[in-house]
């Protein structure tokens, strides 16, 4: 019984080596994937590695194709398209991996792993990637428009009477959290279809209680400066800087920015060609006459004892208000005046202009004893008078033109923080200081002539560098040119021939 059996199995072995050499006389190379493979329902069966590589490529190709809405919490959507997402194939070993089935192990493994992919099969996940830093950007690039700002509960002042506005609830996107959201969807979730995913929306709730706000009442500090002399278009500059500050509520340990309330300096923002300070020189431009804003505020402010935390003086001295009791801001400078409300509660900013004269008036609930008063005072430490007037010659100008752009006198200065209760000073604390430039006096003379004796004229007379010579040098000419207009066409002549017999009898001389 025991040599049947033993028959029996050398018989089964030797058909089914048989069979398996058999097929492996007809087998293809190590490279190429065997029947019954498929990546993703795609098949896989006799392609080389390259081939099935280049087949799933093209397939996460096709899905770049597909777009994703990104939806914001009102429901209001962008689409970006997989591609965009930055789509990649993760898994690339999965062909190396595939080209290796059925080849490896002993004679029964290899068989029985080519029989099951026969009639079994084998199905490779195609595995996605994205890219985290594509997302991110496109998020921030074209979902900004869903954010939502809050809007503060604020003050209004009608007819001298305070209202109160409640505020609105914002919405901002959050990038960082909505990228990674988009890329755990697009990871473990997407059916690789047009789909939708939510971005991650942050509330952004608007500040205030109206029970605070109504409290705002009290005059904390009040400031005017007249701008009497000023032209129509430096006018039209600090009423239009001062309403863009009139109306603004600011809440406790809030900082205020006067060049942010009141840029850009544009002609589309209302303003007009004025002069203004650059370089020692007064020149026109685009917003001048906004510092005259900024220094009425500052004053205000000071007065109210807020916080004080940018202000600079301006580089020459102002006539509007004291040495040391300004403050300027300049887009090309760098320069702001900006505070923080140092209070309890909210107040309440509220500038207005009336004939010439430009006011600030800050409210808020009064803290300080009805007994304390403060006072500024303006002290100049130094005084430099220009010794000489600047002349300058400019030859795009006719002779006779002249024009004077007065002097500045330099200053130091520092101010003064006075405080007296019951009338008796109790403290005396020194708030800033100030340097101003001293600037002579600008002359600019106009040189351009025919006439060379003119020009050797008022040549000699810039050489002077004394404004008066140029003046009467100039009034000469002008007294010349006059009678000369008044002579007929022959007495021109005449004078022309006897110039010239002159000139004609110095030559022969």
């Amino acid at each position: 019984m025991k040599k049947i059996r033993n028959a029996l199995a050398m018989m089964i072995t030797a058909g089914f080596c048989f069979l398996f050499f058999g097929q492996q006389a007809y087998a293809a190379p190590d490279d190429v994937i065997p029947e019954g493979v498929t990546a993703g329902g795609i098949d896989l069966s006799g392609m080389t590695q390259d081939e099935a590589s280049r087949a799933i490529e093209n397939y996460v190709d096709s899905l770049g194709e597909i777009p994703i809405r990104l939806q914001s919490a009102e429901g209001d959507s962008v689409s970006a398209t997989a591609e965009e997402l930055g789509i990649t194939w993760k898994n690339t070993e999965l062909v190396s991996e595939a080209a290796q089935l059925g080849k490896k192990g002993n004679i029964v493994v290899r068989y029985k792993m080519k029989q099951d992919l026969k009639y079994k099969g084998r199905d490779y996940e195609i595995q996605l990637d994205f890219d985290r830093a594509l997302i991110e950007s496109i998020v921030e690039e074209r979902c900004s428009k869903f954010n939502v700002e809050a809007v503060d509960a604020h003050l209004n002042r009608v007819n001298g009477v305070f209202e109160v506005e409640e505020g609105q609830t914002g919405y901002v996107v959050d990038n960082s959290a909505s990228a990674e959201n988009i890329y755990a969807y697009m990871t473990t979730q997407w059916d690789r279809a047009e789909s939708s995913v939510e971005l991650v929306m942050a509330v952004d709730e608007p500040k205030g209680k109206a029970e605070d706000l109504l409290k705002v009442k009290d005059l904390l500090g009040t400031f005017t400066t007249s701008y009497s002399t000023s032209s129509a278009d430096r006018s039209g500059n600090v009423s239009n800087g001062c309403s863009k500050i009139n109306g603004t509520t600011i809440y406790p340990g809030d900082t205020f920015s006067t060049y942010d309330a009141v840029k850009p300096f544009t002609q589309e923002n209302g303003y007009f060609m004025a002069g203004s300070y650059l370089n020692g020189q007064v020149v026109d431009s685009i917003g001048g006459g906004i510092c005259q804003v900024s220094t009425t505020l500052y004053n205000a402010v000071l007065r109210a004892e807020l916080d004080v935390t940018e202000r600079h003086n301006h580089s020459m001295i102002v006539t509007y208000v004291d040495p040391s009791a300004d403050a300027a801001i300049a887009e090309s400078a760098g320069k702001d005046f900006q505070f923080v409300n140092n209070t309890e509660y909210p107040i309440y900013i509220e500038g207005y202009t009336k004939d010439k004269k430009i006011t600030f008036n800050i409210y808020g609930v009064e803290s300080r004893d009805s007994n304390r008063t403060v006072t500024y005072e303006s002290e100049v430490l130094e005084t430099k008078v220009p010794d000489h007037d600047n002349i300058v010659a400019d030859a795009s100008r006719p002779v006779g033109y002249i024009q004077t752009s007065s002097a500045h006198i330099g200053y130091k200065a520092r101010l003064w923080k006075v405080v007296k209760e019951n009338g008796v000073e109790v403290s005396r604390e020194q708030i800033n200081s100030s340097n101003y430039q001293m600037s002579p006096k600008t002359v600019t003379v106009g040189t351009a002539t025919d006439n060379p004796e003119f020009s050797q004229q008022i040549q000699a007379a810039i050489a002077t560098n004394d404004t008066a010579t140029i003046k009467n040098t100039i009034a000469n000419i002008k007294a010349i040119q006059e009678a000369m207009a008044a002579l007929t066409p022959e007495q021109l002549a005449e004078i022309a021939a006897a110039q010239q017999a002159a000139a004609d009898a110095e030559a022969g001389n």
